[in-house]
């Protein structure tokens, strides 16, 4: 007859209370504290693990109470409750609602004492995916977030900080060929482009067409970076006017975009004339700014793909590594493009002015020897 705990009968009473079944995760921690109970000197080998790695905090507890108390001999453990009490006392002040009859559950539940070790390495996958999770909800936060005052840089150092983060944990588990998650991912959500954004792409590209040598030195900014697909297409038709030296003015500009099918049936070539015809502020401004919004938005992205990795319980951790850092390496290439935007210049050096050359003084001019007369 299976016991009342066992992992099927667990599931059963948590439906019945109304609470979800619990994760394999939760067996997992409850399997090793019981090994660990009934064999302290394992704790020994199950490698790199901290409290905080448990899911359950009065688990993490437990096994903190464990590291605390001194492991007792084999026979002490086998004559005496004494170890399993201290551990008890230890645990408690975090956990109060820890019993001894809790201690003699887990020990029963335990199946194989000896794979403690792949025990322990299960729990630390699993606070992987969580902590990953934790990084993505950060990055998302703080892209989002319109009271920052340097939204941008402070974005790209949560980035970085999640790049950190995955290093680390690629050096916790042994390396291996990994393919990536095969979590299918969402479409990404419709959005309607802000009014503001739509008025920075208007100001840029007006703008732009009015001061065409400036357009040369933005590289940095691309099609791809503009919320309407139609003012990256106008762009693309301003940088090739400029590059290419040709005369740049709102109707060279509107002969391009008909050469590049943009004058579709909903675009009005009279409303592009006056949206070109209105500069106002700075090329570079206006570049700048789109190019923020591009940024942040691509973090939003890669923070909610990275998310729906570590959701899904499938991926290892390996499968999460190698897919966060690919969601990861297209926000590092709009970073650097970022960077270029908004490096400040390089101060002008002022050569010293050249003083004329001195020759140096030669040997003194021979003189011909004084020619002999005969008389």
């Amino acid at each position: 007859m299976p016991h009342p705990t066992a992992p099927g009968n667990q599931d059963e009473h948590d439906e019945a209370d109304g609470l979800a079944p619990s994760p394999p995760v939760h067996y997992a921690e409850q399997a090793l504290l019981g090994a660990l109970l009934l064999d302290p000197e394992r704790l020994g080998e199950i490698g790199a693990l901290e409290p905080e790695h448990f899911a359950n905090h009065a688990h993490g507890a437990l096994f903190a109470g464990m590291r605390t108390v001194p492991a007792p001999g084999p026979e002490q453990l086998r004559s005496s409750p004494s170890w399993l009490n201290s551990v008890l006392d230890a645990a408690r002040p975090q956990a109060p609602g820890l019993s001894a009859s809790h201690l003699h559950t887990l020990i029963r539940v335990c199946p194989r004492p000896g794979h403690a070790v792949s025990y322990a390495r299960m729990i630390r996958a699993d606070h992987a995916r969580r902590s990953l999770r934790l990084h993505a909800a950060r990055l998302a936060q703080t892209a989002i977030d319109t009271t920052l005052p340097h939204r941008a840089q402070t974005t790209m150092r949560r980035a970085d900080t999640l790049v950190r983060f995955l290093d680390g944990l690629s050096g916790s588990f042994t390396s291996h060929p990994s393919s990536p998650p095969r979590t299918p991912l969402p479409p990404p959500p419709a959005r309607s482009p802000e009014e503001d954004a739509l008025d920075e792409e208007r100001c840029l590209l007006a703008t732009a067409t009015a001061h065409p040598a400036d357009v040369r030195e933005m590289r940095w900014l691309i099609a791809a970076d503009f919320v309407l697909p139609l003012h990256g297409g106008l762009w693309q038709c301003l940088t090739t006017l400029a590059h290419r030296g040709d005369p740049v003015d709102p109707i060279t500009v509107l002969w391009q975009a008909q050469h590049r099918g943009l004058l579709t049936p909903g675009v009005d070539p009279a409303g592009l004339l006056v949206l070109l015809s209105t500069p106002a502020g700075s090329p570079e401004h206006w570049a700048e700014k789109i190019l923020e919004r591009s940024l942040l938005a691509r973090a939003a992205d890669v923070a909610a793909r990275i998310t729906v990795y570590a959701d899904d319980p499938a991926n290892s951790p390996h499968q999460l590594i190698t897919g966060s850092r690919r969601a990861l390496a297209d926000l590092t290439t709009l970073h650097t493009r970022w960077q270029q935007a908004t490096r400040p210049p390089l101060p002008q050096t002022v050569r010293p002015a050249r003083t004329p050359r001195v020759p140096r003084a030669g040997p003194p001019p021979r003189t011909a020897p004084p020619v002999r007369t005969t008389r």
